[in-house]
């Protein structure tokens, strides 16, 4: 049988299982996904017994994205630029990597939310492996202004590099946006999993907002509470991402591109 994995830490909370699990059953195919936790120190020898014990793919999640970035032995387009990868193939004793984040976002967003991102004004929160892989699909979508806020100035600013010099940019602190007003605003940082929120203003909020945590499961998180009291019409979590991105994966190591409905049904929660 054929054996996935995805590799984080933490990693019990994960869903990848039960999604590619839903996936294997609706498209007919026989495959055994489990779950790797590790650590920095431990994370290379991980991924390299799974691959040696005949191990096809694995997704990667928090804090790896650049771990296996270094790791790989090639990536695609997206994926160095993005500087991170989130899945990995293993072929011919070669490490191959890809990064379907911001593919992913981008289809939760544009597709199932029907929120269409030409034109808009959009904040990204963090600077980390997330926000690598979710930056340049979101400058594809050209937006009239992408704006991305950490509270290390020049950590932001490393990311815009990436960027063709047309995009229409902003980096800056969190406090750096106090006046602004966008129209989609990001939560990519790692706040919601320790119950914690960016430290935002509520003016960040244009009319009609919509505000989208990466985290998933959690029901209201700060960052969403948040984002509500501050006057957001609309919120969203993580999980069409996430299930999007799986189906992405999916399709590079098994030749088929399942359908996404029924698994972001079964892992939305009511966000309240």
């Amino acid at each position: 049988m054929d054996q996935y994995a995805v590799i984080g830490n933490p990693i019990a909370h994960s869903q990848s299982p039960r999604i590619h699990a839903g996936f294997a059953e609706a498209t007919g195919q026989v495959l055994a996904y489990t779950t790797r936790l590790a650590t920095p120190e431990t994370f290379v020898a991980t991924v390299r017994e799974f691959q040696a014990a005949g191990g096809r793919g694995m997704n990667v999640t928090a804090p790896f994205k650049l771990q296996a970035f270094d790791l790989a032995d090639a990536t695609t387009e997206r994926a160095r630029r993005a500087g991170a990868v989130n899945a990995l193939k293993f072929e011919d004793g070669r490490i191959r990597a890809d990064n379907f984040d911001g593919i992913g976002l981008v289809a939760d967003l544009q597709r199932n939310l029907g929120f269409a991102l030409a034109g808009r004004r959009v904040l990204l929160l963090g600077a980390g492996g997330a926000t690598r892989g979710a930056l340049l699909p979101l400058a594809a979508q050209r937006p009239a202004l992408l704006a991305i806020a950490h509270r290390d100035l020049a950590q932001a600013q490393a990311l815009a590099t990436a960027l063709d010099p047309d995009v229409a940019l902003a980096c800056g602190r969190y406090d750096d946006f106090g006046d602004a007003a966008f129209d989609l605003v990001i939560n990519a940082t790692s706040a919601s999993v320790k119950g914690e929120r960016p430290p935002l203003s509520p003016r960040v909020y244009a009319a009609g907002a919509l505000a989208y945590d990466l985290a998933y499961g959690r029901g209201l998180t700060p960052f969403l509470r948040h984002a509500r009291d501050a006057g957001a019409q609309h919120l969203a979590d993580g999980a069409g991402m996430l299930v999007e991105q799986a189906a992405e994966a999916y399709a590079w190591w098994r030749g088929v591109r399942p359908d996404t409905r029924a698994a972001i049904e079964r892992l939305r929660v009511p966000l309240v």
